[in-house]
């Protein structure tokens, strides 16, 4: 009878993980479907008004995660989504062609004095440490969503080409680990204090998905505008193999920041994925060096 009693209680309890599994699969494939369809739906859009209402507040909500993550107040964290606001705003007007520009560089330049200055009425013990946070996210978080809009006007489609790099590469990346994982000896690590489950094999399988997706985006005429080289095959793949390395080091950035300050998620925005950050953590380093490689050059 005891033993009965038991099996069922194994049961069960093997029958609630499945399920919890089960939801939580659910949960992040309705995360991915809303995340992406709102991406894909915001650069393809005909007005890139509707791009700069979504970024601008990712933006807004990226700056406000990375201050919480450091403990920063609510007003450090209010001015800094302030001036992310208004240097996203200024490089859609400035990229656009409007001379309103300049007004918005002078509002963003006011709040960032008033931000530096702020400090020095409130009883902080490291006020420098504000000053950093501050500076970190108009750098880190800010600047390479702004620059994004130059990408836009150039090509919309050289920028949605960069979101599915970064998805073809975490796919491709996890798909190749997975499975030489399984191997006697396992998988060669590559920065185990940053990221455990980053491997050698998983970052030469990404690759190579990005350098197939590289080549369907040659065939389909997507990267026709890029001229880095004389060859437009060559350019498409460099883009996307330049796409794959720097967004792999922003991932790794920001593993490092989290894994600093001791959490696992940036936040809960997407229910089964993490924060903001979480979800756009491979942008910080790539959309800067391909807005300077492959648009402004």
């Amino acid at each position: 009878m005891f033993a009965k009693v038991q099996k069922k209680s194994y049961l069960c309890k093997l029958f609630a993980k499945k399920l919890e599994k089960m939801n939580n699969f659910i949960k992040r494939t309705l995360s991915a479907i809303v995340y992406a369809g709102s991406v894909i739906a915001s650069i393809l859009a005909n007005n890139p008004i509707y791009f700069g209402a979504v970024f601008m507040l990712i933006t807004a909500l990226a700056i406000h995660e990375h201050h919480k993550l450091v403990d920063a107040s609510i007003k450090s964290a209010a001015y800094a989504m302030a001036t992310g606001i208004l240097i996203f705003t200024t490089l859609y007007f400035f990229f656009a062609g409007y001379e309103q520009w300049y007004w918005l560089l002078f509002g963003y330049l006011v709040v960032l004095v008033l931000a530096i200055i702020h400090e020095l009425f409130v009883e902080q013990e490291n006020p420098i440490h504000t000053w950093g946070y501050l500076c970190n996210s108009q750098l880190m978080i800010a600047l390479p969503f702004a620059l994004m809009n130059g990408i836009l006007l150039y090509n919309k489609y050289l920028l949605l080409a960069l979101f599915i790099v970064l998805w073809v590469n975490d796919s491709g990346a996890y798909i190749v680990g997975s499975l030489t994982g399984k191997r006697k000896n396992g998988n060669h690590k590559m920065f185990p204090r940053v990221s455990p489950a980053k491997s050698w094999e998983g970052l030469i399988g990404g690759f190579i998905f990005d350098l197939l997706a590289g080549y369907i985006f040659y065939k389909i005429g997507w990267t026709s505008d890029l001229h880095l080289t004389s060859y437009p095959l060559l350019n498409s793949l460099l883009f996307a193999l330049t796409i794959g390395i720097f967004g792999t080091l922003g991932d790794l950035i920001e593993s490092l920041f989290k894994r600093t300050l001791g959490v696992k998620d940036s936040g809960k925005f997407l229910p089964g994925h993490g924060g903001v950050l979480d979800r756009f953590d491979s942008l910080l380093l790539a959309v800067p060096v391909v807005y300077l490689l492959f648009v402004y050059l």
